[in-house]
């Protein structure tokens, strides 16, 4: 099987030389923001000592918006300048913070925010085409999904805690997702994707759907226990703060 992996990680250990020859690997290191926000984040994980862990290998940025970085004139420049300048960087990709039901939090964007930031996004990738945009992820972040049941990314996904047993639902966020304010560059995506149309009033979500009904069919033939109960409840309130 030709798979794709990618790994995330904060770079605050080196990262191993080796992984630039396995094939089809690609490397994501999280920065969140300019040094005044992500030092006071991810420490000890730090910008210096992220720069230490990446010299001499090849990683992609992994990037989530907040709103204090809307509130800063040229911040988001300021940070694409910094990072596709460098000689380890392929790709910034970037999302936007998503919030759990009911949250009220500092990193949680304005609804002007986000328009502001989806206004922006088309420019920001024509000065710095490092960025990872396309016109479906922009038509994805316009138009997040209204719940999980909603979310084709969700729906084709199957996420796991750290000990690989532990399933986490409704989908990698976890706990209640406020999809209505999604910001996750996949659910982006694929949401863009599958309202292209195909022929007539056919378009791509249409197609995924018959393959997820049918997957899900012979799933429960094979096995009842592991049948997806995810969007049957609906989810409880809650001000944990999940990305």
């Amino acid at each position: 099987m030709r798979v794709h992996t990618l790994v995330v990680t904060s770079a605050v250990i080196p990262i191993p030389k080796a992984w630039r020859q396995i094939s089809r690997l690609r490397v994501g290191v999280s920065v969140d923001g300019l040094p005044e926000h992500h030092d006071v984040r991810r420490r000890p994980a730090t910008y210096e000592r992220i720069l230490q862990n990446i010299q001499g290998r090849r990683v992609d940025i992994s990037w989530v918006i907040t709103q204090p970085m809307m509130r800063h004139p040229g911040y988001l420049d300021e940070y694409l300048a910094f990072w596709t300048a460098r000689p380890e960087i392929d790709r910034v990709a970037l999302s936007i913070y998503t919030p759990q039901v009911g949250e009220h939090s500092e990193e949680l964007l304005s609804s002007e925010a986000r328009a502001e930031l989806v206004r922006q996004l088309p420019g920001l990738k024509k000065r710095f085409p490092a960025l990872v945009l396309n016109e479906e992820m922009l038509r994805g972040f316009r138009a997040p999904p209204k719940s999980p049941a909603h979310c084709t990314f969700a729906k084709m996904s199957v996420n796991y805690s750290a000990d690989f047993k532990t399933r986490v639902e409704p989908c990698v966020f976890g706990g209640a997702p406020d999809c209505t304010r999604c910001g996750c560059a996949a659910t982006a995506i694929i949401g863009g994707v599958a309202e292209t149309q195909l022929l007539g009033p056919v378009n791509v979500s249409h197609v995924m759907n018959a393959s997820i009904a049918v997957g899900s069919v012979v799933g429960r033939l094979r096995d009842a226990s592991s049948a997806i109960t995810r969007w049957e409840k609906a989810p409880q309130e809650t001000g944990q703060a999940n990305r």
